[in-house]
């Protein structure tokens, strides 16, 4: 039988901009999925890379981002990010490099034939046209993220159309656990109910010549930025087992701190947009005309990419 969200779910969803399905796919997918990220891991080649890293988001007080190439050009590929945390101070990995690594991507659903299978399964298909994608959503940014022990960053307070921006706004992210995730290890917080006052006053772009900066947008300039972290805002966590499933709205606002446990969070997540909308031409990811976003309904799951 087809997944679909009940009423409820679906009132939760709306009136809180993220909602926690539990159990949404099987343990036996979890384990193939993850196990597939593991055999990644061990076998990409060291020497040839080169040792981009990547930080959740960008440091509030600063524009800068990573933005080499490795980076840009990963929207039809499938590439290893590591962890700032597993360098030594003579830029020297300091730990093997199945446990340095902060995600793979950002190609996963279309290159890689597991990912691919689960990302365009039926039930995901009709779980996103519950949630009133009906014409023709795209999937983009399909990523595994590692959040390994000790060294798994922290992912300081954003929302996702910062980063995937569409006019209008129509991204929303699916976020699939492949393990337990708690507060020790790393779990999602969210502001509940955010994403009807946050408005888009910055977005993550392509600057010319290269690389990529935090810009303000046209418009936007002197709004007054909110502050998520002041003490009245209240912040709710989302501990998740794995085959569970998180729904965000591109407008919430979430975070999720440091692993400090001995265990690894590794999720599987891809985002939605509405293929009717306008994607910006200054997005950091960009379609090629080799990889085209793929139509999350008109794709099949089990075709060659």
């Amino acid at each position: 039988m087809v997944f679909h969200l009940s009423e409820e779910q679906k009132a939760q969803f709306e009136k809180d901009g993220f909602i926690v399905i539990k159990g949404f796919f099987t343990q036996e997918w979890a384990d193939r999925l993850l196990s597939k990220s593991r055999k990644l891991l061990k076998e990409f080649d060291l020497a040839s890379h080169p040792m981009t890293q990547f930080v959740g988001t960008s440091d509030p007080a600063s524009k800068k981002h990573v933005g080499d190439d490795y980076f840009l050009d990963s929207g039809d590929k499938i590439r290893f990010f590591f962890e700032p945390a597993a360098f030594d101070t003579e830029g020297k990995l300091n730990r093997p490099k199945e446990l340095a690594v902060n995600k793979i991507g950002h190609a996963l659903a279309m290159l890689d034939p597991d990912f691919r299978a689960f990302s365009f399964s039926d039930d995901v298909k009709a779980l996103v046209q519950d949630l009133g994608f009906h014409s023709d959503p795209r999937v983009v940014q399909s990523m595994v993220i590692c959040k390994n022990p000790a060294v798994g960053g922290a992912v300081n307070v954003h929302d996702d159309q910062t980063f995937l921006t569409t006019e209008p706004s129509t991204a929303m992210g699916l976020w699939f656990a492949l393990e337990q995730a708690t507060a020790s290890n790393g779990c999602l917080s969210f502001v509940p109910g955010s994403h009807k006052v946050n408005r888009l006053t910055k977005r993550l772009v392509r600057v010319p010549g290269g690389g990529t900066e935090i810009a303000p947008v046209p418009g936007m300039e002197d709004a007054r930025e909110v502050d998520w972290e002041a003490p009245e805002v209240e912040w709710v966590a989302a501990p998740c087992d794995s085959g569970d499933l998180v729904l965000i709205h591109g407008a919430v606002i979430h975070r999720s701190e440091r692993n400090l446990s001995d265990r690894s969070r590794f999720i599987y997540t891809f985002h939605c947009i509405e293929g009717s909308a306008e994607w910006l031409d200054d997005n950091w990811l960009q379609p090629t005309p080799e990889m085209p976003f793929p139509p999350l309904f008109s794709t099949p799951a089990s075709a060659d990419p």
